[in-house]
């Protein structure tokens, strides 16, 4: 009869316990909470409070396209009924999954009537500002407001 060798045992022996001692590891019971309010949010392919106060602050003007992956906002024309002599454009473009400033772009076109046909007009650098302040601000409300539930 032959001799079997203590190692040849220990071996297989010591390779289960080390597999099953890291196995143990991750079955326990304290698990890390989810962060509800992240400033990542990637259930879409943008940060989710941008798309939504976006969303909201352009909710008065009539939408041509949204895609919600890509973070793109267009509108059509609008035309307020307090200065019908003028209508403007919004595109706005969400570049990031986190929550910053730079993740934010907002454009506009401005058209005038002039005897009757639409002339494009310059418009304000502080009007696009204004509207990016107003979307980054919603944006923190309903990051707060998440945090706060």
């Amino acid at each position: 009869m032959s001799r079997l060798k203590p190692s040849f045992f220990l071996r297989p022996a010591t390779a289960s316990l080390l597999a099953l001692s890291l196995l143990s590891a991750c079955g326990g019971k304290e698990r890390p909470q989810a962060d509800l309010a992240a400033s990542q949010v990637t259930t879409i392919g943008v940060n989710s409070y941008l798309w939504r106060a976006s969303l909201d602050a352009l909710s008065f003007m009539p939408l041509t396209q949204t895609d919600s992956n890509g973070g793109v906002i267009l509108t059509d024309w609008y035309v307020n009924p307090e200065n019908p002599g003028e209508r403007m454009k919004i595109n706005v473009s969400i570049l990031d999954q986190d929550l910053r400033a730079d993740a934010l772009r907002v454009g506009a076109s401005r058209q005038v009537s002039t005897n009757g046909t639409w002339v494009d007009a310059p418009v304000k650098a502080a009007t696009t500002q204004k509207l990016e302040q107003i979307i980054l601000t919603k944006a923190r409300d309903l990051r707060r407001g998440a945090i706060s539930n």
